[in-house]
């Protein structure tokens, strides 16, 4: 059964003039880090193929930079980089030659991890490494004639067109905002002068390229920056662009050192999509909209709202190449969904780490990791249905294995249990969604309600067995551990015990932050609802104020409660939180009251509170409640008993390593697992 009839403006093409798209979903660019492995452009191929065959009408590369000023060692300047190109172009073509890849030009400008970087004004970002060099006229020229030789490259490498990334903080968008551009010649000042790079590296790229080859320019529509650009300059650029033979314009709703989450889990689906409605009501070329669009509904609703004409799903195609089969299919309930968790993605590309998906690890090691049909079929048990162990049943039974998964509780989940109740974590609902689904399909034999025993599952005759049987919480050795003010993390967000007005919370790591989350938070959740997702980070989506949140104030529901989340390191609190979501895990508590202390040592807990020494002074801290987030134990006994007993057996998840609970390690390792077993 197709799905055109449920979905009838997605697959619908868009009549670009000279060219035409299949259909209205775009691969989004993402800078993976294959770019600079070594093998990495065949890596890239695969990946890439993968996304065509599962149905995408266009894909966008990864940044590519012009120069060496520009970005982070990967270019396109010379024929054997052409080459590197060719087999990526040619791989697509051959595997579908009517979707289109299109090659992104990404100049990161002040925000390029190299002494070279160069802005129109020697302003360093916060967040980068260098202070910029300013850019004089004979470096500005050069700087627009490398963006039109990198796109003839482009070109010549067999992309259909190529994307100019003018938002985000990187060389434009620079040029484009006056707080980066402190310029008195004709580079700076008014905005008909601030632009005046954008519309020259455009006319430049055009007159290299020719007609025929898609251009489209990235937008900052809407930039969370305060003093950003006003909704008048945007509307002044994106028409320039448009009068200047642009084929399409992509909004873009990102400055990166702006303090407003955009693609957190925590922001809600679609929640830009209006800003990029507003601009396609002033022009007649096509737009792309994007950010937390995850699912094929989502992408039909925006169409029919006439928010935009393409819909840009990037890390929605980490994790699950086959996202518009299955929307065309009716297979929506086997999709596996992006949650905008960022842990594999979004972190590794800041880390200079290699790009993948917590819930889909093969993605970006299309050519490594694959699960292909075993010819020596098994019996196998797997104990415990947290992530681990729902990976594990699920790609072992796909190869071919019978495969029975164990479950003590009443349904599938583990620690994923957890984290769906808290707010701003309700995709992980959707990823249980799909293991559900997964598991129905791949006839695993699923027992709920029933606890594993070691000398059963001798004598049922399983030839592995694998324990992903999770963890406990630590107790720690504490006097008055057994106070009834004491209450462990499992029950505090289980609501199983009651939490009192004044709270401590005894561990600061990812737990100990999602229960003051849990805590402290009163009335929707704003990851469910775009309005009070605006009020709660400052964004004015009505008036659109310079960058979306200029002089607006947010404003937070709390439950009222006093809170101190503390910790026995003397780092930082939410140090070890993600890197493009930690700030704004911890600007949220931050407006809620949450009072975060480092350097605790716990003494005691008795009727008056929680006795602690903080960097070596007495302190007592008057509390309700203290609710202990102090780690886990692996839960590793069956696994020593079936040992015993003579059976293969294997951990993994938590029951492997229950220091840090971690889902992108425990999903993968599961995966790698059941890949080889």
């Amino acid at each position: 059964m197709t799905n055109h009839h449920r979905y009838p403006l997605l697959f619908s093409p868009l009549d670009l003039g000279r060219t035409q798209l299949k259909n209205r979903v775009l691969m989004g660019s993402m800078h993976t880090g294959l770019e600079e492995a070594p093998g990495g452009f065949e890596r890239l191929a695969r990946y890439f193929v993968e996304r065509v065959r599962g149905g995408v009408g266009m894909i966008i590369t990864g940044g590519i930079a012009p120069n060496a000023e520009g970005g982070h060692g990967v270019d396109i300047s010379h024929e054997d980089e052409i080459q590197q190109h060719r087999c990526i172009t040619s791989v697509v073509h051959g595997a579908d030659p009517d979707v289109k890849i299109c090659m992104q030009i990404l100049h990161m400008g002040p925000l390029a991890p190299t002494s070279l970087c160069v802005a129109p004004s020697a302003i360093k970002s916060r967040i980068a490494r260098h202070t910029p060099r300013e850019l004089d006229e004979a470096g500005i020229q050069k700087q627009i004639r490398n963006f039109a030789d990198c796109a003839v490259m482009a070109q010549q490498a067999g992309y259909d067109g190529v994307e100019i990334i003018g938002s985000a903080g990187y060389l434009i968008s620079t040029f484009l905002v006056q707080r980066t551009n402190l310029r008195t010649d004709a580079w700076g000042g008014s905005f008909d002068n601030r632009m005046r790079f954008a519309m020259e590296v455009v006319k430049a790229v055009r007159a290299a390229v020719g007609l025929d080859f898609i251009l489209i320019f990235r937008i900052s529509a809407m930039d969370m920056l305060d003093g950003g650009l006003a909704w008048s300059e945007i509307l002044q650029l994106a028409h320039a662009l448009e009068a200047e033979g642009v084929n399409i314009i992509s909004t873009h709703f990102c400055w990166h050192e702006a303090p407003v989450p955009t693609i957190a889990t925590r922001v809600p689906r679609a929640a830009f999509t209006s800003v990029t409605g507003r601009l396609r009501r002033a022009l007649t070329i096509p737009l792309i909209t994007s950010n937390r669009i995850n699912m094929p509904q989502v992408a039909e609703d925006v169409l029919a709202r006439g928010d935009a004409d393409l819909i840009s799903m990037a890390r929605p195609m980490l994790a699950d190449p086959e996202l518009v089969n299955k929307a065309r299919d009716g297979r929506e309930d086997e999709i596996n969904t992006c949650i905008a968790c960022n842990q594999a993605c979004l972190d590794h590309t800041f880390g200079r780490e290699q790009v993948s998906c917590l819930v889909n690890p093969r993605a970006c090691r299309e050519t490594l990791l694959n699960y292909v049909q075993t010819i020596k079929p098994k019996r196998l048990a797997v104990v415990g249905a947290g992530p681990a162990g729902l990976a594990f049943a699920t790609i072992a039974a796909q190869r071919g294995h019978k495969v029975t998964l164990f479950e003590a509780s009443d349904e599938i989940g583990g620690q994923f249990n957890l984290a769906k109740r808290i707010p701003g974590k309700e995709e992980f609902h959707e990823t249980l969604r799909y293991f559900g689904r997964m598991l129905t399909l791949n006839g695993v034999d699923v027992r709920l309600n029933t606890r594993a025993d070691a000398a059963q599952l001798k004598l049922q005759q399983f030839d592995e067995v694998v324990i992903a049987a999770g963890i406990v919480p630590r107790q720690p050795a504490l006097e008055g551990i057994n106070h009834p003010k004491v209450v462990s993390y499992l029950d505090a967000i289980l609501a199983r015990k009651p939490i009192g007005q004044r709270v401590a919370i005894m561990g600061a790591g990812g737990i100990g932050f999602d229960v003051a989350e849990l805590i402290s938070h009163a009335g929707t959740s704003a990851a469910t609802d775009v309005k009070v997702f605006a009020r709660e980070w400052g964004i004015d989506f009505i008036n659109h104020p310079r960058g979306g949140v200029t002089g607006v104030q947010p404003h937070v529901e709390t439950s009222g409660r006093s809170i101190t989340l503390m910790q026995r390191k003397t780092d930082p609190v939410g140090k070890g939180l993600g890197k493009t979501t930690g700030w704004a895990h911890k600007m949220a508590l931050a407006r809620r009251n949450v009072r975060m202390v480092n350097g605790v040592e716990y003494l005691k807990v008795d009727d008056q509170g929680l006795h602690t020494r903080v960097h070596g002074e007495p302190t007592l801290f008057e509390v309700d409640t203290v609710i202990v987030c102090a780690g886990q134990l692996p839960l590793r006994t069956l696994f020593d008993e079936v040992s015993a007993l003579g059976l293969p057996a294997h951990l993994i998840g938590g029951a492997f390593e229950a220091k840090e609970l971690d889902a992108k390690r425990a999903i993968d390792q599961a995966s790698r697992l059941a890949a080889e077993i």
